[in-house]
């Protein structure tokens, strides 16, 4: 495919991958990718891998990046230790019930992150049988569209600073109509098969730009996530939590 014709998240992680060297020639494309790092103590899973992973719940998913880093985006199903590094493997243990041979998959911020490498060396130490990392990270997950799930106090925060995110609320007009969080726009989850995002004022001027998303409870913002997860904006994020906490949390913002 020319390189005028890959959609620009595609071409983002298609350029990551090569730069940090990402094992293409055993993978055969890039979803099956990994860095194929030598001489770590865990195993590595692709984006293909990952997405199967999350699908059948086969493993626990532990985002080992800082509590701030977590609620501001995160895949959905990733659980975070929010504890210190030298208290990590022990909030790990605590989190599986000291089963050590429960499957793992540690995540952060991408190739250049060490957060999961360091985990996962100090779990192989502790005698923790099936871990392995998805070193690819948020950053690739997200340029593959990925949906990424956003916290409440995550969204309260963005809310508060970030005066050029979009807001998407994907309940009904009629519930839309009784009303929303300020500056928000309806875009039904229900109407998004009869080309409801086509109408929506997505931000076409920036592909970077937040795209915060929410509805009655966080199936309607997955649905809405998982559309525009084709398209190719990169910084699209969920609200999985009902639509009343998160009123409630912005009502004073």
């Amino acid at each position: 495919m020319h390189a005028s014709r890959i959609p620009g998240y595609a071409l983002f992680a298609l350029t990551l991958l090569f730069a940090t060297g990402a094992a293409f020639a055993q993978a055969g494309n890039a979803l099956q990718a990994t860095l194929a790092e030598p001489d770590q103590k865990t195993g590595e899973v692709s984006t293909e891998e990952m997405r199967k992973i999350l699908a059948d719940n086969s493993a626990v998913v532990l985002d080992t990046r800082p509590r701030p880093q977590f609620v501001a985006g995160h895949i959905p199903g990733a659980k975070n230790l929010d504890a210190p590094a030298a208290q990590a493997v022990a909030a790990v243990e605590r989190l599986v019930g000291g089963d050590r041979t429960r499957a793992l998959v540690l995540t952060c911020n991408g190739p250049f992150c060490g957060a999961s490498r360091l985990l996962g060396a100090q779990l192989a130490a502790a005698g923790f049988t099936n871990v392995r990392r998805y070193q690819l990270g948020i950053p690739v997950w997200r340029a593959f569209g990925g949906p990424t799930e956003v916290e409440l106090e995550g969204v309260a925060r963005i809310f508060g600073v970030d005066r050029t995110a979009v807001y998407f609320d994907a309940r009904s007009p009629e519930e839309f109509a009784k009303g929303s969080i300020p500056g928000a726009h309806n875009v039904p989850a229900a109407n998004i098969a009869s080309g409801a995002l086509e109408k929506a004022p997505l931000p076409n001027d920036d592909f970077n730009r937040r795209v915060v998303l929410f509805g009655r409870d966080g199936a309607d913002a997955r649905a809405l996530a998982v559309a525009l997860g084709k398209r190719p904006w990169h910084n699209v994020m969920y609200f999985a939590g009902p639509y009343d906490s998160l009123a409630a949390a912005l009502k004073d913002k």
